[in-house]
C-alpha cells in the first residue's frame, strides 16, 4: 500500500493532475494555496489529490487522481479516504465537488460518501476547449455532489 503526504502544490506531477482533469488552465486555477496530497510507492508518485477553497468558503476536491498503470488497486479510495480524514482533523465541517453524469468517477464519489447535490447544464460544453468523453460519450452536464465531515 502507497504512503501518503501532503505536499506543496508545485510537488505534485502534473502527469498526474491531467489524468483527472485535462485542462491545464484549469489545474492552475486551483492549485495556489491548495492542500495537496501524494500518494507514494517505493519513492514514486502514483497518486495525487487537490482540495481548496471554493467561492462559497467550502472545501472543494478539484482534482484526484491514480496513475494508470496503478488503477484498481484501492489507492484513490485509499488517498481520498486520507484526504477526508485530514480536512476532518483541521476543522473542516464540508466537502463538495463537480463530477459528470455518468461513469467510474460517480459511483467512485457515492462509495464515499458523496451524494448528488444539483446538476449544471453544459458546463462540459461550455468551460472546456475540447470534448470531454468516456465511455464512447461525450460529457455535457456536470453533476455537484457533497459530503458533511
Amino acid at each position: 500500500m502507497p504512503t501518503f503526504s501532503r505536499v506543496a502544490p508545485q510537488e505534485l506531477p502534473m502527469s498526474l493532475l491531467l489524468l483527472a482533469d485535462p485542462s491545464e488552465h484549469h489545474i492552475a486555477t486551483y492549485l495556489e494555496g491548495a492542500l495537496c496530497y501524494l500518494a507514494s510507492e517505493q519513492g514514486q508518485p502514483v497518486g495525487a489529490c487537490v482540495l481548496n477553497i471554493n467561492r462559497d468558503g467550502v472545501l472543494e476536491l478539484f482534482n484526484i487522481a491514480v496513475a494508470i498503470e496503478a488503477q484498481a488497486q484501492g489507492i484513490g479510495s485509499a488517498l481520498l479516504e486520507h484526504a477526508i480524514a485530514d480536512a476532518r482533523a483541521q476543522g473542516h465541517a464540508r466537502i463538495e465537488l463537480g463530477t459528470g453524469t455518468f461513469g467510474h468517477q460517480l459511483a467512485f464519489y457515492q462509495r464515499a460518501g458523496f451524494r448528488v447535490e444539483s446538476v449544471i447544464r453544459d458546463h462540459f460544453l461550455d468551460h472546456y476547449d475540447e470534448p470531454v468523453h468516456e465511455l464512447g460519450i461525450q460529457h455535457k452536464d456536470m453533476l455537484r455532489l457533497g459530503l458533511t465531515l
